[in-house]
């Protein structure tokens, strides 16, 4: 009653024997009217371990709390059940707290061991989502310098790991689901056209649980309109959550993820992400949909060598053979510059961008003596852009915009 009275968003249940335990807690709660507040399993006795599978299979993450784990059951056996409950957790796409003991020292010291620092890498290299610290901040001598000193580890171990080589080895043991393949699809494509970053747009924040149990190498952006939701999100690995408004369409709601994200820090113009959500909107579960999208409306700008605005699909270049091989008529060419072997693709082009600036380039002059909408010096265009990429060439301004975009007559 008191965690609801108090809104809490977790209730980590000690000593969890059985997925009964979790059942019952959850069935106290219902008859309190609270259907939100997420359980988290501690493990810290040998029934706990054994019967693992079916505790994971009711709870929404869990807590390896290794020191009453200790006194339960051999602690030789407390590294290979670490790392085994990691492995679980993760692949059922719950978050994963490796807790108790892990600075134990700097409850009365500054510094902590060599072994405590190797114990907390070992278990980011494990994969959990979240280290904790008990006694050292609440009852040690120096609490702010053990936080200080756990984030240290994590981020310097973090920086030595290479998301993208686990996230190709990685396994998927799961039964075959909607929501696991467009999480998985949402990776692969993210990390295929490197992209800053993944934007999620959540009810329940499921999706981008599915999401981090992938370990993408970018970050990963959850919009959500639920602000307990949001709290709970910043428990799973990977996940930067951000409270955004409910919008009627997918069109509008992908654009306003992308503005709140962009008005964060955490992107900003010409970043491309790949945005997942769910349709129909504001219904939990329902995640099947996959959007790559580049952030801000000006893309590159140069200089217009001629008049006129265009809207058709990027085919960036950055060699001769490549147009041979990649140019469809219609498309909006992009190289770096441009020669006489390259006229007949000028004249398919709906338009023309260069990195070359002048006016007396060979693409302002080609452009203008065929008609085309020609930017020059657009700095960077040919790894700005990129392939298939819907575009405006506005050579009046010499702008590239996103999308389509109208300009007044």
């Amino acid at each position: 009653a008191f965690a609801v009275r108090e809104n809490f968003d977790f209730i980590a249940a000690s000593f969890t024997r059985s997925a009964q335990d979790i059942l019952d807690l959850r069935s106290e709660l219902e008859k309190l009217d609270c259907h939100n507040i997420r359980i988290i399993p501690k493990i810290e006795n040998s029934d706990g371990v054994k019967n693992i599978d079916e505790i994971l299979h009711v709870s929404d993450g869990l807590m390896i709390a290794r020191g009453d784990l200790g006194v339960e059951i051999p602690f030789e056996e407390i590294p290979s059940i670490q790392k085994r409950f990691i492995r679980k957790a993760t692949n059922a796409g719950l978050p994963v707290i490796t807790a108790t003991q892990m600075l134990d020292s700097m409850i009365k010291n500054p510094r902590p061991t060599r072994a405590e620092t190797t114990d907390v890498a070992t278990a980011i290299y494990d994969g959990t989502s979240a280290i904790m610290l008990s006694g050292e901040t609440a009852s040690g001598s120096y609490p702010v310098e053990a936080v200080k000193t756990m984030a240290k580890i994590a981020e310097c171990t973090e920086k030595s790991i290479d998301y993208t080589q686990a996230f190709r080895t990685w396994s998927r043991s799961e039964e075959p689901n909607v929501t696991s393949a467009i999480s998985h699809a949402t990776c692969t494509t993210a990390r295929d056209l490197g992209a800053t970053a993944i934007i999620t747009v959540t009810k329940s924040g499921r999706t981008a649980r599915m999401i981090s149990r992938y370990r993408p190498a970018c970050p990963i952006i959850s919009g959500t309109p639920d602000e307990k939701v949001l709290r709970q999100m910043s428990l799973s690995w990977g996940v930067t959550p951000i409270l955004i408004e409910e919008k009627d369409n997918t069109d509008d709601l992908f654009d306003h993820v992308v503005r709140i994200a962009k008005k964060h820090g955490l992107v900003r113009d010409g970043d491309l992400v790949v945005i997942t959500s769910g349709a129909p909107l504001r219904m939990s579960g329902t995640t099947n949909l996959l959007k790559v999208q580049l952030v801000g409306n000006v893309m590159v700008s140069g200089v217009g060598a001629s008049k006129g605005s265009v809207c058709g699909n990027l085919c960036v270049c950055k060699s001769e053979e490549e147009v041979r091989k990649k140019f469809k008529a219609g498309d909006v060419l992009v190289v770096s510059e441009t020669t006489n072997s390259l006229l007949p693709f000028l004249r398919m082009a709906s338009a023309l961008v260069t990195e070359r600036p002048g006016m007396n380039s060979h693409a302002a002059i080609a452009g203008m003596a065929l008609g085309k909408p020609v930017i020059v010096g657009a700095q960077n265009a040919t790894k700005i852009l990129k392939c298939g990429t819907t575009v405006t060439v506005d050579a009046n301004r010499g702008i590239v915009y996103s999308g389509v975009k109208c300009f007044p007559a």
